[in-house]
């Protein structure tokens, strides 16, 4: 019989990541893909075809435009441009440009129990919110989720990397061995905190950006990894 652990007793430190693990992020990106696809209508690619190149341009997006709604536009115009044989007129791309805008018209939906877990984590804990993507849009979404008051600081990082997971540690003087990372993606949550020196928290989410996923690490005692299923378990936990 497996043995949940119990850290309510020794204050940690919890740093939480917010897209799908706060609240709904991919599905609305999900949702504009599909409108985007339909809207290409391509001749001889299937919409799974058309989706692994949208998939290859992200990526490629990404280290020159960074993550958010500015890049994820840019994808898909790249992306009608190399699949369409149509010229890419100032009205198609202002009809894709409508697509991606969808998605910044959406409201904050938070995810099951977020917020009195999150209350309940703070009166024994010290949190801080860790998010990556552009400053201005991950703030906005902190402020219109309501959710700012829980979090002693929110930080907007450019990538989630051991590195940057190190710099943090080193701003808020954090002890590694009482610090977790707590979020929804293997790539950017769990095996950079872990690499990090970091223990870390892993809540999957059926809708994980695809870009998102990889092989979950393994922890090395005495540091832990700890896969809960629903955001609420850890207030069982800590």
């Amino acid at each position: 019989m497996q043995v949940t652990p119990n850290y309510k007793t020794a204050r940690q430190t919890l740093m939480i990541d917010a897209d799908d693990t706060l609240w709904e992020n991919n599905i609305y990106f999900e949702r504009a893909i599909a409108e985007f696809i339909s809207f290409l209508n391509h001749r001889h690619m299937s919409p799974a075809e058309v989706r692994q190149k949208l998939n290859a341009v992200e990526h490629a997006n990404i280290l020159q435009h960074g993550y958010g709604l500015h890049s994820f536009t840019h994808a898909l115009v790249a992306t009608f441009e190399q699949l369409s044989r149509e010229p890419l007129t100032p009205a198609l791309r202002q009809t894709i440009h409508g697509i991606a805008r969808t998605i910044a018209e959406q409201p904050i939906e938070l995810l099951k129990h977020v917020g009195p877990t999150l209350k309940a984590l703070r009166a024994r804990h010290r949190l801080l919110l860790v998010t990556k993507g552009n400053p201005e849009e991950q703030s906005g979404k902190v402020e219109r989720s309501g959710l700012k008051e829980f979090f002693e600081a929110v930080e907007v990082v450019a990538e989630k990397n051991r590195e940057s997971y190190q710099e943090l540690v080193a701003r808020y003087a954090l002890d590694p061995a009482s610090t977790w990372m707590v979020g929804n993606s293997p790539k950017s949550d769990i095996n950079p905190a872990i690499a990090a020196g970091l223990n870390a928290v892993f809540i999957p989410h059926a809708d994980t950006w695809v870009l998102e996923h990889a092989e979950l690490c393994t922890a090395q005692p005495p540091q832990r990894l700890l896969t809960l299923e629903q955001f609420h378990l850890l207030g069982e936990v800590f």
